[in-house]
């Protein structure tokens, strides 16, 4: 296999996750009191969206390699 078609197949594979997850979710840790020594946390979550076309795009991207990849080797 080319490394063109690798790298189409791997640009499908993260499409079809974005399309899949929408989003990455991370945990962050605030302080939200902090008075002398008494101190007060909180979790927060945040989201980072991940816009659907991104993926799809990836995934029509991805396609488009491969089939160059593949053309080449025929």
């Amino acid at each position: 296999m080319k490394s063109t078609a690798l790298i189409g197949v791997i640009l499908i594979i993260l499409g079809v996750a974005a399309l899949v997850y929408q989003g990455v979710t991370y945990t962050q840790r605030e302080t939200v009191v902090n008075i002398g020594p008494i101190k007060a946390q909180a979790d927060r979550e945040h989201t980072i969206p991940i816009p659907p076309i991104l993926g799809a795009t990836a995934i029509v991207g991805g396609i488009v390699l491969v089939v160059a990849g593949m053309r080449k080797t025929a």
